[in-house]
């Protein structure tokens, strides 16, 4: 394994952080915990979690994903072996069965973090992050930006800070992050920070061979103010595995949930045929040529790798043994030329 420090800290993570969104839908709870015995075997100290998990959203198992993790800390007595992150959730028409109230108050961001640490049966986060924004931005494949003339949301990053300022005081978070942020939400955070506040130390944003938008503006945020990406979807919901190539119906989160779907696009489909020819052409499989090209990102300080089998799970740590050439680079910047982000 390969390790890295999350910026601003003493905090040594592993390049490959296990993402556990299928955990308590599409894997149970011993699914679960064989694939952190096996992640934590390979060196991986790394877990990223949320409130929200497991996914898609739904209220008959929101929060097993916690639940999951904290009967292995439970079983394994390895919660000192481990850097933890977790998420809350952020406003979204139509999830009130989350929390009454999804803003980031004081009372929701207390009511929040206190039900994660309970199902995870620890007393403390390592890095509390907020889940997506409170104010309309465009997110979860949202192209653009639109601006909403309606908008109830007014400037509340300071006072968000405060109140995560009082968790760390209380030892329950260790450092803060956001997540689906963009540059002026990461700068905005940053700036009321300098009032001796937490400053964020990592933004969790999609990042991917089909979605390279955080390179168009938050890569110069995230080295100019050294916040780093914790880079999520890195094969674009398992369509970078090539799997869906030669059966669009082959089973996976993309054909068993409609809010994926997007990623079986006719153009996307084409732009994984062309990185599937580089990967080919060089001797590797299209996995890890999606996964070795996020690692090696001077601004990813965390690769978060999710697989539903044991199989994929090895497959994707393994990624981190890849080393992508010069060669193999300027193929997949020539495909990215005439197909820049096709997913983002």
């Amino acid at each position: 394994m390969k390790y890295t420090t999350i910026p601003k800290t003493d905090i040594k993570v592993s390049k490959i952080c296990l993402g556990t969104m299928t955990f308590g839908n599409q894997n149970t709870e011993s699914d679960a915990h064989e694939q952190m015995d096996y992640a934590i075997s390979k060196g991986v100290n790394f877990i990223d979690t949320a409130e929200l998990y497991a996914i898609p959203p739904d209220p008959s198992y929101q929060g097993k994903t916690e639940e999951y993790i904290g009967s292995w800390f439970t079983k394994s007595s390895k919660r000192n072996e481990v850097i933890l992150a977790s998420k809350i959730s952020g406003p979204s028409r139509g999830m009130d069965w989350i929390r009454e109230d999804l803003s980031f108050s004081k009372a929701s961001l207390t009511l929040a973090l206190e039900g994660s640490l309970k199902r995870l049966q620890t007393d403390y986060i390592d890095l509390y992050q907020l889940h997506w924004p409170e104010r309309n931005v465009n997110k979860f494949g949202q192209r653009n930006y639109v601006h909403d003339s309606d908008e109830k949301w007014q400037d509340n990053f300071e006072e968000v800070l405060e109140v995560l300022n009082g968790f760390v005081k209380e030892g329950k978070v260790r450092h803060v992050g956001v997540s689906n942020e963009t540059p002026y939400g990461a700068m905005k955070f940053i700036e009321a920070s300098k009032k001796g506040l937490p400053r964020i130390k990592t933004i969790q944003n999609v990042y991917n061979l089909l979605n390279r938008a955080f390179e168009i503006n938050l890569a110069e945020v995230s080295h100019r103010e050294n916040v780093g990406l914790l880079a999520y979807s890195p094969l674009g919901f398992g369509a970078l595995s090539g799997k869906y190539l030669s059966n669009p119906n082959a089973k996976g989160r993309i054909t068993l949930f409609e809010r994926y779907k997007r990623y079986l696009d006719p153009h996307i489909t084409h732009a994984i045929t062309q990185y599937k020819v580089i990967a080919d052409k060089h001797g590797v499989s299209l996995t890890h040529l999606a996964l070795a090209f996020v690692n090696q990102q001077s601004f990813v300080t965390s690769n978060i790798i999710g697989a539903t089998t044991m199989a994929q799970l090895k497959e994707n740590i393994a990624s981190i043994d890849v080393n992508l050439t010069t060669e193999i680079l300027a193929d997949i910047e020539a495909v990215n030329y005439v197909l820049p982000n096709p997913a983002g």
